[in-house]
């Protein structure tokens, strides 16, 4: 394989595209479920909630642009036929992100009467973005067909990974404050756990029924068997998480960053058995990686930038959540 670029190349490209939509997923996840939970808070638990979130949302946005960038440049047949079909989904998102990010300026520069009005587009912003980022997964996972039932399927998504999104918001909190907030969050994280979990059981089931090939992947012999530890290492997690999150918070504070590990772990384990199941397409069933790939030469060249930039990427992202370790102060953001 490795002497051959063609076979190796697309592959590496296809796990950096990887690694950066699940890094972006956990990571613009918890702070759109921050945005979903803000109607659930009082005023002042609200500034507190931007706060936790307000050193590091940028950021977390990079990485949905490298994976739209690496799709593009490296796929490009591929980023046309998913972005063709799923154009709508897709200008409701940038409409969701832009519209979240001008209510975060806005509300911190804007007179004290209109801070209601800018969380609840706040809010508008971070939940339309979950539901079309979910949509959008639910007609992947059937082919990118529109058909009625599919559309009813995609909704479905949309609800639950949203609901996953405010359980990572949740959990984040948990981490991020104390008090009376922090017990709150751990309900609310809670709850969404619960919902969620609709979602990835759907998920599951609905990837093996839409393809005979990914069901031949997951329960031919001895396939299921050694396969079988992640589902039900998920549904450990699943389980565990629901356990901690109602004795949250511990005593002295302890294990407050558990839950948002716990909450990660439960998205990686769904992204391993997505990318199991639709590996070597990158369209299911109509486009493999390897027929959707730019030339061995482009790929070659793009791979020196990328080693470059994924890891500057990293680092800062890495060096902002140094600095700003430690729990969210109410003022960070303040007038």
């Amino acid at each position: 394989m490795f002497d051959d670029p063609a076979l190796w190349l697309p592959f590496v490209f296809a796990s950096l595209m990887g690694l950066s939509i699940l890094i972006y997923v956990i990571l613009d996840g918890y702070d759109l479920g921050v945005g979903i939970l803000m109607p659930f808070a009082e005023e002042a638990e609200q500034d507190r909630m931007i706060s936790s979130i307000g050193p590091f949302w940028d950021a977390n946005e990079t990485w949905l642009v490298l994976a739209v960038g690496l799709l593009l440049v490296a796929f490009p047949i591929a980023h046309g036929v998913i972005l063709g079909a799923l154009y709508l989904p897709v200008a409701l998102l940038l409409i969701g992100l832009i519209m979240r990010g001008v209510a975060f300026e806005f509300r911190i520069k804007a007179h004290a009467k209109y801070k209601r009005l800018w969380n609840r587009l706040f809010f508008a912003g971070s939940l339309l973005a979950a539901l079309t980022q979910g949509f959008m997964l639910g007609l992947y996972v059937l082919g990118l067909e529109v058909t009625l039932p599919n559309i009813a399927f995609a909704l479905l998504t949309a609800i639950c990974v949203a609901a996953g999104y405010a359980m990572l918001g949740g959990a984040w909190i948990v981490f991020k404050t104390d008090g009376a907030l922090q017990r709150k969050a751990a309900a609310w994280a809670r709850f969404g756990l619960a919902a969620s979990a609709i979602g990835f059981a759907a998920i599951s089931a609905a990837s093996p029924l839409a393809s005979p090939r990914i069901f031949e992947k997951w329960f031919a012999w001895p396939e299921i068997l050694w396969l079988s530890p992640l589902p039900l290492l998920a549904g450990a997690a699943f389980l565990g998480l629901f356990v901690l999150l109602g004795r949250m918070p511990l005593k002295d504070d302890r294990w407050a960053w558990a839950p948002f590990i716990g909450g990660a772990s439960i998205f990686l384990f769904a992204f391993l058995g997505l990318a199991y199941s639709f590996y070597p397409y990158v369209v299911p069933e109509r486009l493999t990686i390897y027929e959707a790939a730019s030339a061995p030469e482009s790929l070659l060249i793009m791979l020196y930038g990328a080693v470059i930039v994924v890891p500057v990427i990293a680092s800062y992202s890495a060096l902002s959540y140094w600095i700003f370790r430690g729990k969210a102060a109410a003022d960070l953001y303040d007038h």
